[in-house]
């Protein structure tokens, strides 16, 4: 009887809930003045719901989903079927669970994953290749890589079952370093941390982290310290954040040199209380040879202690937290300095535009990571300005999208400019009539208002790059070569943006650097030679291929790939 009683006051309390949660979205709608750029369509579906995605220097952007939840939507010819004795669905399957996107020509190619990479993780190494970490069931301790071909476009995954992981990294977190090495780090129940590739170590070498321990919630499920927020700081050590707590660490010594103040709020930030995180653009343009940039963290969304469990077990969905953190980590004396979102949102997804602004997109109002465990989707992207001081508003609500984006989507920032999300799919196998969150296999694009046509008197376009096989080296001086109708004096600056591993909202390795512009030369009646300077070390540019985006009056050329060594 008592247990009557309860499911019929959860019923009840469920039926107010969404009532209300009804109200504030109305009044969103109502009350909102939404402006800036607009959306397409680009596939209506690819065959897979991209969980997990990355931009490749070949302009190609590699996607994939797990492989353990049955037949996908696009084949694999006959001879690449899989045979996996262990896989929990399909011991032979002849679809695809990875695919390859041509931003050029809008096709997309199936690719083969052998190995279930369900909730990995990933980063570029230097030469460009993705090197991709653990997963699920038999993915747990593998290494897969993948390799551009753009001269004749047949490549496809690589599995490296000679260097296995040392521990297993589901739901763990990558960050390449300044030697180039990354590093990976947690996962359920993997305390510890590592690097790959193993080509010089042994495979069981890992070193045990207690933060990760220390920032579990024991309560069932609630871990709230997966997906930990990795961002590598100008001085070459790391910044780990999970659930509510960082640390600044040295993993060349294993040691801890400064615990952070625990961000203000009761919110949980890390998996399953999903939020985003981002290292703000790191300002080369004033500074002189010795001096480091300052460098400032921002955490944005999350959910409050209790909301997994109640999404969970009772599909009672709490709101989700509305607000931001940033915490200037290269300060004497760092202080969390909070702001408000516009909306509550969990599981968003924070994106760095070439113009040093971030993009929130994605994810819920209600609700947490998982299962059909969350409600309301946030169909408006916010702009954040984070140069703008008051009285200025820092959030701008954008134009709304249409299709929901919740537990295992994703986003990535595009060399045109665009914002390239695709995926959602909170369920345990694909369904397509589930209601009101289908699984999603389309992929769109978001066109930021700088795109619009209005501005392109004031886009630059990249003619060439002065350097030696277009290479931005350390403190070396290079130049770019625009063309450009409309020239405003004082408005030219270069960005180099590393393209991010997005998957659970966390764009890992993402990085924006403002370079410091020594001088612009009118070479042509419309053309401009912008001078600049590389990166002045490893730590704050690790090497590898980069987006170099002209940026004038606020717009953004199209990049062109250039490689930081």
């Amino acid at each position: 009887m008592a247990f009557k009683i309860k499911k019929l006051l959860s019923f009840f309390f469920l039926l107010l809930l969404q009532s209300m949660l009804f109200e504030v979205v109305m009044t969103i709608e109502e009350s909102t003045s939404t402006t800036g750029g607009h959306w397409v369509e680009l596939q209506r579906s690819i065959g897979i719901s991209a969980m997990h995605m990355q931009v490749m220097y070949d302009n190609k952007v590699l996607i994939f989903d797990r492989t353990d939840f049955g037949p996908s939507n696009i084949s694999l010819s006959h001879h690449r079927c899989r045979f996996n004795p262990r896989d929990l669905a399909l011991k032979l399957d002849c679809t695809a669970h990875s695919v390859l996107y041509d931003l050029s020509h809008n096709t997309l190619r199936p690719l083969t994953l052998r190995t279930d990479a369900w909730c990995s993780s990933g980063a570029l190494v230097p030469d460009g290749s993705l090197l991709q970490t653990g997963g699920f069931n038999d993915g747990y301790t593998t290494l897969r890589s993948f390799t551009p071909c753009p001269q004749h476009n047949t490549c496809d995954w690589r599995e490296l079952p000679n260097y296995n992981l040392s521990n297993s990294r589901w739901y763990s977190s990558n960050q390449i370093l300044p030697s180039g090495k990354i590093i990976i780090v947690g996962g359920r129940n993997s305390f510890t941390y590592e690097f790959v590739p193993k080509n010089d170590v042994p495979s069981s070498s890992f070193h045990y982290l207690p933060f990760l321990k220390l920032t579990r919630d024991s309560n069932r499920g609630e871990e709230n310290n997966l997906y930990p927020f990795l961002h590598l700081l100008p001085d070459g050590n790391l910044f780990i954040f999970a659930n509510r707590n960082s640390i600044l660490f040295d993993y060349t010594t294993n040691t801890v040199l400064r615990n952070f103040p625990i961000i203000p709020g009761k919110e949980k930030r890390n998996y399953p209380s999903t939020a985003s995180s981002v290292l703000l653009p790191l300002n080369l343009t004033g500074l002189n040879g010795t001096r480091l940039p300052e460098a400032e963290i921002m955490i944005c969304g999350g959910a409050y202690p209790g909301t997994f469990s109640l999404a969970n077990t009772l599909k009672i969905f709490l709101e989700a937290s509305r607000t931001c953190g940033r915490l200037r980590v290269t300060d004497s004396n760092p202080v969390w300095v909070m702001e408000t979102m516009p909306t509550p949102r969990v599981m968003p997804d924070m994106i760095l535009l070439p113009t040093g602004n971030v993009i929130i997109v994605n994810g819920a109002m209600n609700g947490t990571a998982g299962w059909e465990n969350a409600a309301n989707p946030v169909l408006y992207p916010v702009l954040y300005r984070p140069g703008l001081i008051d009285p200025f508003p820092r959030f701008q609500l954008l134009a709304s999208a249409s299709t929901p984006r919740m537990y295992h989507s994703s986003a990535v920032l595009l060399p045109d400019g665009r914002v390239l999300v695709g995926g959602s799919n909170p369920h345990r196998v694909y369904d397509f009539r589930a209601n009101p969150y289908p699984t999603e296999l389309s992929l769109d694009a978001y066109y930021p208002e700088y795109l619009g046509i209005q501005f392109d008197s004031l886009r630059p376009s990249i003619v060439a790059v002065e350097a030696v096989n277009n290479t931005a080296s350390y403190g070396r001086v290079f130049a770019v070569n625009i063309s450009l109708w409309e020239y405003r004096v004082g408005g030219v600056g270069v960005t180099l943006v590393a393209p991010s591993f997005t998957t659970h909202s966390f764009a890992m390795n993402q990085r924006l650097l403002l370079l410091q512009v020594l001088a612009v030369q009118q070479v042509a009646t419309f053309g401009y030679r912008v001078v600049a300077r590389g990166p002045p070390s490893q730590a704050v540019a690790p090497p590898g291929f980069y987006m170099l985006f002209v940026v004038h009056a606020g717009v953004p050329s199209t990049a062109v790939w250039v490689q930081v060594k």
